[in-house]
C-alpha cells in the first residue's frame, strides 16, 4: 500500500478545480451537526423516555451513579444549578460549556473512602470472577430438535411481551402505577417492539454468528459501533468511546459514570440462550459482552441473568433458579449482598409489596436504572410469581423501575422452562411478528428469522467447539 503522504498527495494532485454555484454553498451541513449536538445535550439534561414518558435527568444521575459507586464530584452540584438554569433558559452556547466542565468533574472524581462500595472486592476481569465462584456441570442441552426450537421461540416472545409491557410503565413507582392505572395484568394500550433493549442483543448475535464461543468484547464492540447509531447513558458513552477508538474494558472505563446501570444486566438473556445448560459459559459469554460499556457490578447484573437463562434450560423450578444463580455471583461483591438481601427479603414477607417496599427503601439513593433496585425486582418477580406466567409478568411489571428490561430478561426464563405451550394466547400480539429497530442493516426483522437465526448461530458454535 502506498504511503500516507503519497495518498494525500495523489488526490490534491489530480483534483481538478471546478465553481460551485451559491447553492452548492454555505454552512448548513454544519448547522446540521450543531443542531443535532444542541439536542442530544438537551436530552442529557432533561428528557422523557419515549415508551412511558417517564422524566429523567441524565446529568444528575451522572453524580448520583458515581457516588453511588464510592466517588466524590468536588464541584458537580455547582455545575449541576448553573446546568440546569442554562437549560431552561435555552442558552445551548453555555450549556455547552458547563457540560464540558461537568464532564471533566466526572472523570476526575475522586474516592469517598468511607463509601461502603469500597468494602467490597472490586471485580475487573473473567479470570478474577470465574476463580470465586464454583459452577455445576453443564448439563447436554439437544439444540437440533423442535423442542429447542419451541423454547427459543417462547424466549423471543416472551422478551417481546415483558418488553412491550414495561415500556408501557418504566419510569415509575409502585404506588404511582397503581393510582395512574391499577393492577396492570394486560397492556394499557396497544404493543409494538419499539424496545431499545433487544439491539444490543442483536448486536452480540451478529458478532457471535462469525466467532461463535470464541467471541471477544471486541468483536462485540465493533458490532455496535456499526450497527447501532446511538444509545443511552452507559450504552450512548460506550458507543462514543469505542468512535474514538477506545476498545474494551477502556470504552466501558472512560469517563462513563453509568457504568454499573442496568444497561448489561438488561442484554444477559441471550448470552444465557447461546449456552443452554451451561451456566459457566453463558456467564463468560456475558462477560465478554458487559465490558464493552460496564464494570464490576454492572457486569455481574449481565453475569446473573445469563446464567439465570441458560439454568432454564435445565431446571424447571423458578425459585430454584434464582438461588442457584446467586451461588454464582461473588459473595465478596456489592452485587452479591444486593441479590442476597432481595432474596431473603422474600423469604421475610408473605407478598412481595412488601419484600418490594424493604428493597426500594434499602437502595432508594440508586436511580431507577441503576442495577440494583432492578435486580432486586427480577428476584421478587420469580419468587413470588412461582413459575406462574402471568403472575409473573403482572408482579414484574408492577414493580416499577426499569420494567421493559427486567420483563424483557426474566419472562424468557419462564419461556425456556414451557416452551410456547406456557404463554396466553392473549399476550401474543400480531405487532410482534417483526421487530422495528433503528439498527443499520437490522431495520425490520421478522421474529421467525430471529429464531432460526439464534438457533443456527448456536448450532454452529458447537459444532466448531468440537
Amino acid at each position: 500500500m502506498k504511503k500516507a503522504w503519497e495518498i494525500a498527495y495523489d488526490l490534491y494532485s489530480n483534483a481538478k478545480p471546478v465553481l460551485l454555484s451559491e447553492e452548492e454553498q454555505g454552512w448548513e451541513p454544519l448547522k446540521a451537526v450543531s443542531d443535532f449536538h444542541d439536542n442530544m445535550l438537551r436530552l442529557e439534561w432533561h428528557s422523557n423516555v419515549p415508551g412511558s414518558g417517564a422524566p429523567e435527568q441524565l446529568m444528575v444521575a451522572a453524580i448520583q451513579a458515581l457516588e453511588n459507586r464510592g466517588y466524590i464530584v468536588d464541584n458537580g452540584y455547582s455545575l449541576l444549578e448553573k446546568g440546569m438554569k442554562l437549560y431552561e433558559e435555552g442558552n445551548n452556547s453555555e450549556l455547552q460549556k458547563i457540560s464540558a466542565k461537568l464532564r471533566n468533574e466526572f472523570k476526575n472524581a475522586k474516592k469517598n473512602l468511607t463509601s461502603p462500595y469500597w468494602n467490597y472486592t472490586y471485580y475487573e476481569n473473567y479470570g478474577q470472577y470465574e476463580k470465586s465462584v464454583s459452577f455445576p456441570e453443564a448439563i447436554e442441552v439437544n439444540t437440533a430438535d423442535e423442542k429447542f426450537k419451541d423454547r427459543i421461540s417462547a424466549a423471543w416472545m416472551s422478551q417481546l411481551i415483558g418488553a412491550a409491557m414495561g415500556t408501557m410503565v418504566e419510569g415509575y413507582t409502585t404506588e404511582n402505577l397503581y393510582e395512574a392505572f391499577g393492577n396492570v395484568k394486560d397492556y394499557i394500550r396497544k404493543p409494538n417492539t419499539y424496545n431499545d433493549d433487544i439491539t444490543f442483543e442483536i448486536a452480540f448475535l451478529d458478532a457471535f454468528k462469525d466467532k461463535g464461543y470464541d467471541v471477544t468484547s471486541e468483536d462485540i464492540a465493533l458490532s455496535w459501533i456499526g450497527l447501532i447509531p446511538a444509545g443511552w447513558s452507559a450504552e450512548e458513552i460506550a458507543l462514543r468511546n469505542i468512535r474514538s477508538g477506545l476498545l474494551p474494558p477502556n470504552s466501558a472505563l472512560f469517563n462513563n459514570p453509568f457504568s454499573e446501570w442496568i444497561g448489561a444486566q438488561m442484554r444477559g438473556g441471550v448470552c444465557g440462550m447461546a449456552a443452554p445448560g451451561d451456566p459457566k459459559l453463558a456467564s463468560y459469554l456475558a462477560w465478554q459482552d458487559g465490558q464493552v460499556s460496564h464494570i464490576n457490578n454492572g457486569i455481574l447484573g449481565e453475569v446473573f441473568n445469563a446464567v439465570m437463562t441458560s439454568i432454564a434450560f435445565v431446571e424447571e423450578d423458578a425459585k430454584k433458579i434464582v438461588e442457584t444463580a446467586i451461588t454464582m455471583i461473588p459473595s465478596d461483591s456489592e452485587y452479591y449482598s444486593v441479590v442476597k438481601f432481595a432474596y431473603d427479603a422474600c423469604l421475610r414477607h408473605k407478598n412481595w409489596q412488601d419484600a418490594h417496599k424493604e428493597c426500594s427503601e434499602k437502595y432508594i439513593k440508586y436511580n431507577w436504572i441503576h442495577a440494583y433496585p432492578n435486580a432486586c425486582c427480577e428476584i421478587i418477580a420469580l419468587m413470588y410469581g412461582n413459575g406462574d406466567y402471568e403472575k409473573t409478568l403482572n408482579i414484574i411489571t408492577m414493580c416499577g423501575v426499569d420494567a421493559d428490561c427486567n420483563a424483557g430478561m426474566i419472562m424468557p426464563i419462564l419461556g425456556i422452562q414451557k416452551g410456547m405451550s406456557i404463554i396466553p394466547q392473549r399476550l401474543i400480539s400480531p405487532a410482534f411478528d417483526r421487530l422495528i429497530t433503528y439498527m443499520r442493516d437490522y431495520e425490520e426483522i421478522k421474529l421467525s428469522e430471529l429464531v432460526n437465526d439464534t438457533i443456527k448461530y448456536i448450532n454452529d458454535a458447537r459444532r466448531r467447539r468440537v
